[in-house]
């Protein structure tokens, strides 16, 4: 580790002799392709340096670009090269919510360590990850990108997360500097709109939405990303409670904060800010360090300091972190990556198992009535079917870096790569597209193509539907394509797209054997097949190695463990849904309650937490090493878990708790502690757990801070967020 009092020094040093203008400079990231409106990089490096650049993934031409500020920019300090690594970089692994769904952060962080050795060995030095959104409506497009719902899940992935793609320590070229965005609360925009405005309390911020970007600071993040959203109507780019009072001064981060993407400037289009001058002054002042691509404070701060509105002083607070960084990272004595150092790392085989792994791990088994599943690797005639099938794109899912060729293993060749022997019928049926296209839809080649006619779509129903009746098993691959989840794909509606659904009755009538694979980024209301579809696998978006992945869980080579991160909603009407909610006056058990709706149940299709095994599993035996604690206590909670079934498996036990009564109504149940553990068949493990002020507390309204009651507790242990062995305590003064 770098010594702090030298990096010190050394940034003083380099302060010291900077012009304002150089200073600005490192407070600005330039777009750096073809398309961005912007000055063009090497002007404006050669001029006075740059802080980063990003929209740019060419290792030559990182190069020829730190040459610049390395050699011809007045203080030769180095650049920051930046791009959004959220799932890979030439490895692609599961997206962010499917490896929530592996209940197991050591999939995360393994994850993220690849991303990173590959991301670094191409010339990036930061990603734009992990995002830490806690997202409870499932018709927000960005809820592939995150955790999920829970802010305990989320923070254990958050730190993961952190620790793959940073390292254990200081920033070496294998890893990169990691981003914890969007800070804060964008996943609760209204109505599930990208965009849209946030209002949530206090409270929720602090016990729901906070805990992921806290638990990202204590595992050492270098930098943070501010949201968009306006937040109870103060942009989260200009929220100076967010990014100095919080961030800051309580949780104590020392890196630097960016926008997003030309946020300094929105602050004007926003109706925050008067201009683009008065955006720059109030979003440097809330403490917003690097402007992202809008040159807002390019064009601004100089003059601002010159006004008098902003003083050197003030310009210095904000450079330095960004300058501690660049020495911590060693940048001023390796600015440059080894050209032929690339095709290297990607080659190495270890890359291929970790994703394969990290996808099998991610996926879970909705249904499996009369244990269709697994399937035997003696047949004869499979048919395949579904849109997405044989979809490279849609297997790797949304958010792949810029320039990225699609190189998945699909489901198909998945199916085929393990029956060699067996004939395998591949019939997709009619295509799904969005309704409104994607803004970025210039950059998809399958977005261009021509859109089928109706008599086309009819044409590969029939296909499809022929292509079932004459196998004696049909696998249909069905969901999302990768433009429909993620930035600008929010929906109204979670029905399966298209004729999807059509197609799986008409397959059902035949009276074949139907295992439905979903891909996709989000929970889709597949009400209809969670009555007739007798196998459901959830694979999300798996990666590279995805399909063969699929093909290892439907063949019996790997027992699915994941767990639902999110919970499945009936319909898009019914989001946002999630388990940690509180009680009202006539709560669920109430002899009058029939349903929150009257057109409909309003329970989840399928809750938090839930998935499940080719083996069965038994918890049992919950114990609490105390019925009685004072505040500030902690207690033990212990179980046992049996695989009572055949075949060695996963079982992810998770505890919750319910405060009774307090200062404040408390959710129903709150996830506080959860571990994934492998079991053979016959076996029992014992499971332990500790409660205690770090759980058991919670920023309260009534009192406006941080408080541990004293009251009564509900405890339940077991395989979902539905669990029903209980125990229970008391927290007394």
């Amino acid at each position: 580790m770098k010594d702090k009092t030298q990096t010190t020094e050394r940034v003083d040093a380099l302060l010291a002799k900077m012009s304002i203008e150089e200073k600005v400079a490192q407070l600005n990231q330039i777009g750096g392709a073809d398309w961005n409106n912007g000055p063009k990089p090497e002007e404006v490096i050669r001029k006075s340096g740059a802080g980063s650049v990003l929209w740019l993934n060419d290792t030559k031409r990182f190069n020829e670009l730190q040459k610049i500020a390395i050699e011809e920019s007045p203080s030769g300090i180095p650049i920051l090269f930046a791009l959004d690594v959220i799932h890979g970089y030439r490895t692609i692994f599961p997206v962010p919510l499917g490896m929530a769904a592996s209940w197991d952060p050591n999939v995360a962080e393994k994850a993220q360590t690849v991303a990173a050795k590959e991301a670094r060995a191409a010339g990036i030095h930061w990603t734009f990850g992990p995002m830490l959104d806690i997202a409870r409506d499932a018709r927000w497009g960005r809820i592939v990108e995150g955790a999920g719902e829970d802010p305990n899940l989320g923070s254990a992935m958050a730190a993961a997360q952190v620790r793959g793609f940073q390292g254990a320590d200081e920033i070496d070229t294998e890893h990169v500097l990691a981003c914890a965005k969007h800070f804060a609360g964008y996943g609760a925009a209204d109505g599930g709109r990208d965009y849209d405005p946030v209002f949530l309390s206090e409270a929720q911020l602090r016990n729901v939405y906070f805990p992921p970007f806290k638990a990202a600071v204590d595992a050492g993040v270098g930098t943070f990303m501010s949201a968009y959203m306006d937040l109870n109507n103060v942009p989260a780019s200009g929220n100076r409670w967010l990014l100095k009072d919080v961030l800051r001064d309580e949780w104590g981060f020392e890196g630097f904060v960016i926008s997003d993407a030309f946020g300094v400037a929105n602050l004007a289009v926003q109706g925050f800010a008067k201009d683009r001058k008065d955006a720059t002054l109030r979003s440097l002042q809330a403490g917003q360090h690097m402007d992202m691509a809008s040159s807002a404070y390019l064009e601004n701060l100089a003059e601002l300091v010159q006004d008098g509105l902003l003083s050197v002083e003030e310009i210095d607070e904000m450079v330095r972190p960004i300058l501690e960084t660049k020495v911590r990272m060693g940048l001023f004595e390796k600015p440059y990556v080894d050209e032929g150092l690339l095709e290297k790392v990607i080659a190495l085989p270890e890359h291929r198992e970790a994703a394969r792994m990290a996808a099998q791990r991610s996926m879970v088994l909705l249904r499996n009535e009369g244990s269709l599943l697994p399937l035997s690797k003696t047949q004869k005639k499979v048919a395949v079917i579904g849109p997405l099938a044989d979809s490279m794109t849609a297997t790797e899912g949304s958010w792949m870096v810029f320039g990225h060729q699609p190189a998945a293993v699909t489901v198909l060749e998945g199916i085929r790569n393990k029956l060699p022997e067996a004939e395998i019928v591949y019939a997709p049926g009619p295509e799904i597209r969005r309704d409104i296209p994607h803004p970025f839809g210039e950059f998809d080649t399958i977005a261009r193509k021509p859109v089928q006619t109706p008599e086309e779509a009819e044409a590969a129903f029939q296909t499809a539907v022929k292509a079932a009746q004459e196998a004696d098993v049909v696998i249909a691959v069905m969901g999302e394509t990768q433009d429909m989840a993620g930035e600008f794909a929010s929906r109204g509606s979670l029905d399966l797209p298209g004729r999807q659904e059509e197609l799986l009755k008409a397959v059902d009538a035949l009276g074949k054997p139907i295992v439905l694979v979903l891909l996709g980024g989000r929970p889709l209301s597949i009400n209809w097949a969670a009555e007739h579809v007798p196998a459901i696998l959830e694979a999300w978006e798996p990666g590279t190695e995805g399909g063969n992945a699929v093909a290892d869980i439907l063949f019996g080579d790997v027992n699915p463990g994941g767990k639902l991160p999110v919970t499945f909603p009936r319909s898009g009407n019914h989001a946002p849904l999630y388990y940690a909610r509180t009680l009202t006056h006539m709560p669920e058990d109430h002899e009058r309650y029939l349903s929150r709706y009257w057109d409909g149940p309003t329970t989840p299709l399928y809750p938090f937490g839930y998935g499940l095994s080719y083996t069965n599993f038994e918890i049992k035996n919950l114990k609490l090493s105390a019925s009685e604690i004072k505040v500030g206590e902690t207690l033990t909670v212990t179980a046992e878990v049996s695989n009572t079934g055949n075949h060695a498996g996963d079982e992810v036990v998770q505890l919750y708790i319910h405060q009774k009564w307090g200062s404040d109504s408390r959710p129903l149940r709150e996830l506080k502690g959860f571990e994934r553990i492998s079991i053979q068949a016959g076996e029992t493990k014992q499971v332990s757990f500790q409660l205690g002020p770090d759980e058991l507390r919670y920023w309260s309204t009534s009192a406006q801070g941080w408080i541990q009651d004293v009251a009564e507790f509900d405890v339940w242990v077991g395989s979902d967020s539905q669990a029903t062995l209980h125990a229970g305590f008391e927290v007394v003064a």
